[in-house]
Order: structure tokens, then C-alpha cells, then sequence
């Protein structure tokens, strides 16, 4: 697909992706996945940062996709939290399934908008892959002229 093309095309919604893709690397950050992850273990921020040997708010920046950590407690925490180092990273290995739906019904509004905020994300993720292409582009045309 070419960029102009990727302009006009409908951008993927969450209703498009199949269940296995709930945490895929177009729907979900590492920082959704860790906090997953961490919460399916019934670890709280507090708990997980001790066993990692960093600070709360360390962990609290990484679940908030405002750093990374480096690859050694990455493999730490994957083996903490029972799930592979690529789908902490990506979405894709040993992970954890998509969530099942609560027992307790959502307000049609309040999952209207949840539904909204992850298909938002999912725009803003395939835009600032297209605006990456596109930076590319221009620094190889400059070079050029």
C-alpha cells in the first residue's frame, strides 16, 4: 500500500479484530500488557517493583509507556509474571488470552466510550506508523536533492 493509499483507507477498529488480537501490538502498548499481566498474577504495582528490585514509580512509568526497561528486568518480569518476553514486547508468544467479559454488566455508554478510546488508539498508532514512512521519505528525498 502506498501512502496515498494508506491515507484513504479505513483506519481498523477493535470490532475488525479477531479475540486473539485483544493484545496485539495495534491494540494494546507494552505498558497495557504489563499491567495485564501483573494484575492476572494479583500482584500490585508496589509488589512487582520490589521482586524486580526497582522502584514504584519505575514500574508506574513503564505501564504507562513513558520509558522501557532494560532487557535484564525484562526477563525477569516475564518469568514473574508467567508470559514471554516477545508478548510483553509485542502481543505475540506466550501471553495471556484475551479477558472474558465481567459477570457484571457495563453501562452502554460507558462501553460505547471504552470501545471509542480503544479504536482511537488504534488510529493514533497506524498514523504515527504512516507519519514514520513519510518523515523516512522526506529525509531520503532531501538526501536526494
Amino acid at each position: 500500500m502506498n501512502d496515498i493509499d494508506a491515507l484513504n483507507a479505513t483506519p481498523m477498529t477493535t470490532q475488525d479484530m479477531p479475540s486473539e488480537d485483544w493484545y496485539g501490538p495495534d491494540a494494546a502498548t507494552f505498558g497495557d500488557r504489563l499491567a495485564a499481566a501483573r494484575d492476572h498474577a494479583k500482584m500490585t504495582q508496589a509488589q512487582l517493583a520490589r521482586r524486580l528490585g526497582v522502584k514504584a514509580s519505575t514500574l508506574k512509568s513503564w505501564e504507562q509507556d513513558l520509558s522501557e526497561p532494560r532487557a535484564n528486568r525484562l526477563s525477569m518480569m516475564a518469568g514473574l509474571l508467567n508470559v514471554s518476553m516477545m508478548w510483553l514486547l509485542n502481543g505475540e508468544g506466550e501471553g495471556l488470552d484475551a479477558p472474558i467479559a465481567d459477570e457484571t454488566p457495563i453501562d452502554a455508554d460507558v462501553a460505547a466510550i471504552l470501545r471509542d478510546v480503544r479504536d482511537l488508539r488504534v488510529v493514533i498508532s497506524q498514523s504515527a506508523d504512516h507519519l514514520a514512512r513519510l518523515e523516512k521519505r522526506l529525509r531520503t528525498a532531501l538526501k536526494e536533492a
